[in-house]
């Protein structure tokens, strides 16, 4: 018969065992999550070597953490707070509301065409990678030098825009918590500016671990201003908000141009600056742990939520807005930090602003991520001045930190834009242009060249690709051409619109280099794996 000691002991020596048992399932899981991650590593780095590149980046961003990097560039907060001016001056309400969601419908298949090619090809280089791939074998390299150094303007004036918008945030917080009676002009904020950017290149030279990371709370922190500014609008604008037929169908041109139809396309530029950026999935897809699914997925959902969320930000913001001229007439530099201060008071509004600052700041340190990464791959096929130097990877963090700082510099410059009237509109649009051109370049190649070239990825649009590509393509023609022009018919040298002197600028460059150098030497992306080491990896 058991005693009761000898039971308790019983008792002890069972629960120790099962404590054992749990311990060793533990370490199983623990050993065979490890034998998963390194297989799917061993994949991605094997696909690398595929397409000519040794994998020189530790892949520590999760497909979660590649969606929240993606969206986070796009920041949609940031993007309606900072363009909210753009619909309101183009068309009022509808220039606000429709503005945004007519140009969603085509951005959506911009980027399901580049999740496709993402999706096969998954390497930093992105862009002009697969414009090199899919152009005729005589144009390659001349395809892919195009498209490279479009990405790179629009990545580099994209940073420069962003961190522009962060120090016109901060500008309109001083305004506010001093009543008016401190308006900071053009110099401080081109100060401020540089105090961003310098945090922004320090933020940025840090390991992949940790940016991986910070752009999980980046998306979360973006993600909840975004719903609490929704909420704010919609419920303490109160008995004040507008009918529903005026938030949607009230239309008002306060441009400089006589037909309002134009007037109202020109809203379209709002949308297509804020969501920009989603090539970024792309571009750090050496640094993703099962890219071919987690590029596509990233490209697709931070799209789509972005321009969800931001519809539904502009309608809250078109329900509150009570007057669209006294809106514009603010003293502020951001009407939407004027239209927060007429709907939540003082201390509502620097409290939500706050989130929103912070929001966009995040967003300007994931685009200094990504625009790294394209200035790396694009030197690390030599297409760059000093290229040796910009294709260098730290020993310590195993990231381009040299690529970083050029960015940096590179964005500093473009700043000094901030001296004109139309500084914002002019970096944003260079960006757009930028970026969009280098989007549709291996798109138009994809739905005539190279028909029969890609080799689909887990992620296809199967026999859809070539309507969808076609219609991405020309509405990126379409865009291009509408974001040269001026807010108004006459226009001078103060509120000019620099977007095209910019994106000419480089051009004239890149296409100068092309004739006089570069088309003796340049050959489109580089292998830098031999033989060997493809068959060993």
């Amino acid at each position: 018969m058991l005693t009761s000691k000898t039971l308790a002991r019983s008792r002890a020596d069972g629960a120790l065992g099962a404590q054992h048992a749990a311990s060793s399932a533990e370490k199983v899981k623990f050993e065979a999550t490890e034998i998963v991650v390194e297989i799917r590593e061993d994949a991605d780095n094997a696909r690398l070597a595929e397409l000519g590149y040794r994998g020189e980046f530790r892949r520590e961003f999760s497909m979660l953490e590649t969606v929240a990097f993606a969206f986070s560039i796009m920041a949609v907060i940031g993007g309606v707070s900072s363009t909210l001016s753009f619909g309101l001056i183009s068309g009022g309400h509808v220039g606000m509301v429709w503005g945004w969601f007519i140009p969603c419908i085509f951005i959506m298949c911009i980027a399901a065409s580049m999740a496709e090619l993402a999706s096969s090809m998954p390497t930093s280089a992105g862009l002009y990678y697969f414009s090199a791939k899919l152009a005729p074998e005589r144009y390659s390299a001349l395809a892919s030098w195009v498209t490279g150094w479009a990405n790179v303007t629009g990545q580099v004036t994209l940073v420069c825009s962003i961190d522009y918008t962060v120090a016109q945030m901060i500008t309109t917080a001083v305004a506010v918590s001093t009543d008016g009676s401190r308006i900071l002009g053009a110099g401080p904020t081109y100060g401020i500016l540089l105090a961003i950017l310098l945090v922004h290149g320090l933020i940025c030279s840090a390991g992949t671990r940790i940016l991986a990371r910070l752009n999980l709370v980046y998306g979360f922190l973006t993600f909840g201003a975004t719903v609490g500014a929704i909420i704010a609008l919609l419920v303490c604008s109160g008995d004040r908000k507008v009918s529903t037929t005026t938030a949607f169908t009230s239309f008002e041109n306060n441009t400089g141009w006589s037909n309002g139809g134009w007037a109202f396309l020109l809203s379209f530029a709002a949308p297509m600056w804020s969501l920009t950026g989603y090539d970024s999935a792309a571009h750090i897809s050496e640094e993703v742990s099962g890219a071919a699914r987690a590029a596509p997925i990233a490209i697709l959902v931070s799209c789509a939520a972005v321009g969800g969320l931001g519809w539904i930000l502009i309608i809250a913001a078109s329900f509150a807005i009570v007057s669209v001229p006294a809106l514009l007439d603010t003293k502020l530099a951001l009407p939407m930090g004027q239209l927060l201060l007429d709907v939540l008071g003082k201390p509502g509004m620097l409290a939500v602003w706050s989130f929103v600052i912070i929001a966009q700041f995040l967003c300007g340190a994931a685009q200094g991520v990504d625009a790294s990464r394209v200035v790396f791959a694009f030197a690390r096929d030599n297409a760059l001045p000093g290229s040796r130097w910009w294709k260098q990877i730290n020993l310590y963090t195993q990231t381009p930190v040299n690529a970083v700082w050029l960015v940096i510099v590179l964005s500093a410059l473009c700043g000094l834009l901030g001296f004109s009237a139309t500084a914002f509109s002019s970096l944003a649009g260079a960006s757009v242009i930028g970026l969009y051109t280098s989007y549709a370049t291996p798109i138009f190649l994809r739905v005539t060249s190279g028909r029969d070239k890609l080799v689909p990825g887990p992620f296809t649009l199967g026999r859809w690709y070539l309507p969808i590509g076609s219609v991405a393509v020309a509405w990126v023609v379409f865009i291009v051409v509408l974001l040269c022009f001026p807010s108004s018919q006459t226009t001078n040298a103060v509120e000019m619109n620099y977007a095209s002197v910019i994106v000419l600028a480089v051009f004239i460059f890149a296409a100068a280099s092309w004739m006089v150098s570069a088309r003796k030497w340049f050959v489109g992306p580089l292998p830098n794996i031999d033989d060997m080491e493809y068959k060993d990896s």
